[in-house]
């Protein structure tokens, strides 16, 4: 196995391959914890220490004798996938059905949430990388222009940002620095005034955004031809002795990396993978790093379990509404999904709820809101797949 070779892939649209991230032997393939909560089939791979890389991985040739397509299929091909912690193929993000003209790109380094600072850092030290990879975003989808969206308390980022921009005619736009400022709706708002409707998408309102991570993977796709296998992870917390910004490689355990940071301080109480408003809490240290994983922060056990236990029951006191930056319902949300009410969550816009947690944080009964609402897109999800296969069933017999 070499670095950078493929080991995993799928003839699904919506899905990207994997590539190794070290040269060595393959140990096994067998399940392994995955963040998501349930054990998944993972290839183990001992590290020869080497890094030898795989002849695949070369400069494709020259980007401007590239078509749209080819550079989507590059992309794809190098397992690019949206690197703000969706995870969601950039291949197909860059994919605008011909009907919804893309006037605008604009690249998020909106690092709004509480602890994580890789974004931050990725700018500073290869904000030239993220500015070029930006240039391919453009040229993917035809776009007009290129903003670049920072946060006003990351003032080296800025002018790092701006300094690489200005070659290239790319402005930087400062952002006032409030949570959940880098949701890509709110941020389209924020930037252009444009609402995203509804059940809707970016591109409904002629833009793209992508995050400052992904605009490097692609540029290291594009202009080196290595695919996606490392990414810069945040770690912080009490709960661990050092905190820091580290170029991981995926696959790597965050045992490994907890321990590369000095180790636990004491008996964590929660372990999360990515930050405290979005994250996953993880039962195992021993789940790999994957591409979706933004940060590791461990918390110790009296940082967590203060005050009263939690009520669980829904006063109707109306803060989730309040406070919700999409404007949704979250207490209807969660009690329509507690019982099961698919229908009726797809009435009250589920999809929209961008999981940022400012429902939970605030809900006085500690009601756990954005688990019953992820709940809930699933079993949309499953009833959506159901009517379609009917429908396809019934139509195929007729």
């Amino acid at each position: 196995m070499l670095l950078g070779q493929k080991i995993g892939d799928s003839e699904a649209y919506i899905s990207a391959p994997v590539h190794s991230s070290v040269s060595g032997e393959v140990t096994a393939v067998k399940e392994h914890p995955y963040h998501a909560g349930k054990n998944v089939l993972s290839v183990f791979i001992r590290s020869d220490g080497k890094d030898e890389v795989s002849p695949d991985v070369r400069p494709p040739g020259d980007l401007m004798e590239m078509s749209s397509g080819e550079i989507r299929t590059l992309i794809r091909e190098g397992g690019v996938v949206g690197l703000g912690g969706a995870a969601f193929p950039t291949h197909v993000k860059l994919s605008p059905p011909k009907n919804k003209p893309i006037e605008l790109v604009i690249i998020n380094g909106a690092e709004c949430e509480p602890y994580l600072t890789a974004d931050h850092r990725l700018m500073v030290e290869r904000s030239a990388d993220i500015i070029r990879g930006s240039l391919v975003i453009k040229r993917a989808v035809g776009a007009q222009s290129v903003i670049a969206a920072v946060e006003e308390n990351k003032p080296d980022a800025i002018a790092s940002m701006s300094e690489a921009g200005r070659e290239y005619g790319i402005d930087v736009v400062e952002l006032p620095s409030c949570y959940p400022q880098g949701a890509e709706k709110t941020l389209i708002e924020t930037l252009t005034g444009r609402e995203v409707p509804g059940g809707g998408l970016p591109m409904d309102v002629g833009v793209i955004v992508d995050n400052v991570g992904t605009a490097a993977a692609i540029h290291d796709v594009l202009y080196k031809g290595m695919p996606l296998a490392d990414r810069v992870i945040t770690v912080a917390g009490d709960g661990v002795a050092r905190g820091a910004n580290l170029r991981v490689r995926l696959g790597t355990t965050f045992a490994d990396v907890i321990d590369f940071c000095g180790g636990f301080t004491g008996e964590p109480g929660k372990l999360v993978m990515g930050g405290p408003m979005m994250g996953l809490a993880q039962y195992t240290a021993q789940v790999p790093v994957v591409k979706a994983t933004s940060g590791i922060l461990a918390l110790r056990g009296e940082t967590i379990f203060k005050g009263e236990p939690p009520h669980f029951t829904c006063i109707r006191c109306g803060r989730c509404v309040t406070h919700c930056p999409m404007n949704l319902m979250p207490y209807i949300l969660g009690s329509y999904s507690d019982a099961g009410m698919w229908t009726q969550l797809e009435d009250f816009y589920v999809d929209d709820c961008i999981e940022c947690g400012c429902c939970a944080y605030i809900c006085p009964t500690k009601n756990p809101l954005v688990q019953l609402i992820k709940v809930g897109k699933e079993g949309v999800a499953r009833r959506r797949n159901k009517v379609e296969s009917l429908a396809k069933s019934t139509a195929e017999k007729e």
